[in-house]
């Protein structure tokens, strides 16, 4: 990491908005006396900010600057949870692809590339509608399902350009097995780029759970940061109170923001033809 201030501030700034996220219900708990922040009647209704309620009440009573925190929390927990799920799929399926060839390798990347043309927005509309009782883990289950192909490619790709280099044609002399030459050889060649797809996993999932919430679809009383955006325009806030829609959207820029720069840093400091551009 040394002297990568883009990893530096970019991973420093997700930790904070992780420690944000599991912190919220023990702030909450304390701001509110143990009230539920999305509780009807936690506050009166249109209340203006204030020092128990920092962005005020909604048409509800509900406690704006709770709920915003509890989004941190459950859509950064939909985001991680989907891209664990999802790399592990991409890394399983883009190794051996990547490594196998032939006839299982062509298999495969049908597989894969048939994700890449589906229609996902309207297979995850139509879907998220008719499952009963959607949930935070089964929300996650189903934007791991359909984001993992991209990441996959790419894996196999890196795999196939890894599994031609001497040090994996000695392993091969050594008579190592294809499982210690996966292992030991071309996995830790891969993990940074394993980790910046895991990351890419991470945005891709934030915003499609936001993009569902924004139009209604998904658990009914989960307070994401989509599910927020959706109350606050349906709700009126967006013409008497605009700045929480700022508060909101800021928010998940700063998501966004911060897995960015994890994934260019990461980026420069694992590329050697990067890194002699940019001299760090």
């Amino acid at each position: 990491m040394g002297r990568n201030l883009k990893l530096k501030l970019g991973l420093s700034t997700f930790i904070v908005l992780c420690l944000i996220g599991f912190l919220a219900p023990y702030i909450n708990y304390y701001r509110l006396g143990g009230k539920n922040p999305h509780e009807i009647g936690v506050g009166d209704r249109w209340e203006t900010p204030s020092l128990r309620f920092p962005l005020g009440t909604d048409e509800y009573g509900r406690d704006i600057f709770g709920m915003l925190l509890m989004g941190i929390r459950y859509s950064l927990f939909i985001g991680i949870l989907a891209g664990i799920l999802g790399i592990f799929i991409a890394v399983i399926l883009g190794f051996i692809s990547g490594y196998s060839g032939g006839f299982i390798d062509h298999v495969l990347r049908t597989f894969m590339d048939s994700f890449l043309v589906i229609p996902v927005w309207p297979i995850f509309m139509t879907i998220a509608t008719y499952i009963p009782k959607l949930s935070l883990i089964s929300l996650s289950i189903l934007l791991a399902a359909f984001g993992w192909s991209g990441s996959a490619r790419r894996i196999r790709a890196q795999v196939l350009s890894l599994k031609e280099r001497e040090y994996v044609k000695l392993a091969k002399m050594n008579m190592l097995s294809d499982l210690e030459i996966i292992f030991f050889e071309l996995m830790p060649n891969i993990m940074p780029y394993i980790f910046i797809e895991f990351t890419n996993m991470v945005m891709g999932s934030i915003f499609a759970e936001t993009g569902l919430r924004l139009i209604g679809i998904g658990p009914p009383m989960l307070p994401t940061l989509g599910y927020l955006l959706n109350i606050t325009i349906r709700g009126g806030l967006l013409t008497t109170r605009p700045y929480v829609v700022a508060v909101v959207v800021s928010t998940l820029a700063l998501i966004f923001i911060s897995l960015n720069l994890l994934n260019i840093g990461l980026e420069e400091e694992f590329n050697p033809r990067l890194k002699k551009v940019t001299g760090l």
